[in-house]
């Protein structure tokens, strides 16, 4: 028997508004349109989004395909009632790991989840989203947007993102000719990136500050404003060296796991990474970190970037004319160290001098 009056239940009564997620969708089509780019011309709302590899000039590519999220960096999002950058954070956390391996950003798909759908909240981490799309040259062509009570608390989300991006076969990275005395470059972070939130956050309960409270490293924003500011992405800069100088050798985003545990895997097994930790320029928002967590050095290279997002294996000869590039480009680059053999059982990245935090 069916229910009617008062007593029929609907899906709104169960805490999903459709209505709500229809208005979101129209929001963020001007943003989504933002985005367009050789091969991506559609509309959102379909069943899938289209891209057509001929149309973005391709002649025989491989296709590299990354996801990620952004962590417990948004709950800083969530409680700083601060939502408009996360979104470049997620598209940032891909697409680096696409070009790393020489591969143009192609397109990009959104997860959020949410457990009550604000669509003006929605609106500004989709925004956030097409704004990184835009910077690294990919188009947002589709998505999902969840609403789950009963799944999150009120006011929590969560996002996820997928890059696909492609290469032509031959020109992938890392290349094979990696040897000893290869110089690493080092590209600069706009500060924490995307990783190390958890205890980011356990430091700022230790300080006792608010998240409006003044930043102590950062004058003119509070707190939260500077812990949001968004990863990098350097999927622009890097191709355009790439494609103009043919010398870059091997790169490594530096997430999750700093030096130690990014640069050992663009590295044949023979060799190792020699880094000068007096080469690196510490942001202060690391140097406070440090000392207020009362955070070892060797902690503080495994869980955050340190200030040196990215780096670059060149040869020693070719070292100069990459530079140059990726200055013109607007890096700041600094030279990080270089190959040296590996001994067995060695670690494969080593330190000399310390780093100044």
């Amino acid at each position: 028997m069916s229910q009617s009056g008062k007593n029929g239940l609907t899906y709104s009564d169960a805490g999903v508004d459709i209505d709500a997620g229809n208005l979101l969708v129209e929001k963020i089509k001007p943003a989504v349109r933002s985005t367009r780019r050789p091969g991506a011309d559609g509309e959102i709302g379909g069943f899938g989004g289209l891209f057509d590899l001929k149309a973005a000039g391709f002649t025989d590519p491989v296709l590299v395909a990354a996801n990620d999220g952004v962590g417990t960096k948004l709950k800083i999002a969530i409680d700083a009632d601060y939502h408009d950058t996360v979104g470049i954070d997620l598209v940032a956390m891909c697409v680096n790991d696409l070009v790393v391996q020489g591969a143009e950003p192609l397109f990009f798909l959104d997860y959020f989840a949410t457990g009550k759908l604000d669509p003006d909240q929605g609106a500004a981490i989709v925004e956030g989203i097409a704004a990184g799309c835009r910077d690294a040259g990919c188009a947002l062509i589709g998505g999902e947007t969840a609403e789950m009570p009963g799944m999150y608390s009120s006011g929590d989300y969560d996002l996820a993102g997928f890059a696909v991006g492609a290469a032509e076969r031959g020109k992938l990275l890392p290349s094979g000719d990696i040897g000893e005395g290869d110089v690493i470059l080092g590209l600069a972070s706009s500060g924490v990136h995307s990783n190390g939130f958890s205890l980011v956050r356990k430091i700022v309960g230790l300080s006792g500050l608010a998240w409006d409270a003044p930043a102590p490293f950062a004058d003119g924003k509070t707190l939260g404003e500077a812990l949001l500011t968004p990863t990098r992405i350097y999927v622009k800069q890097l191709l355009s060296v790439i494609r103009e100088t043919g010398a870059i050798k091997a790169l490594a985003h530096i997430t999750g796991g700093g030096f130690p545990e990014n640069i050992p895997r663009v590295l044949p097994k023979h060799l190792a990474a020699e880094i000068d930790l007096t080469a690196v320029k510490v942001p202060a928002v690391f140097s406070w970190l440090s000392k207020t967590g009362g955070v070892e050095a060797n902690e503080m290279l495994r869980t955050f970037n340190c200030g040196i997002g990215m780096i670059a294996v060149v040869s020693a000869e070719n070292a100069d004319t990459v530079i140059s590039a990726l200055e013109a480009q607007g890096e700041s680059v600094v030279r990080l160290g270089r190959m040296i053999a590996r001994a067995e059982g060695a670690h494969g990245t080593l330190y000399k001098g310390t780093l100044a935090i």
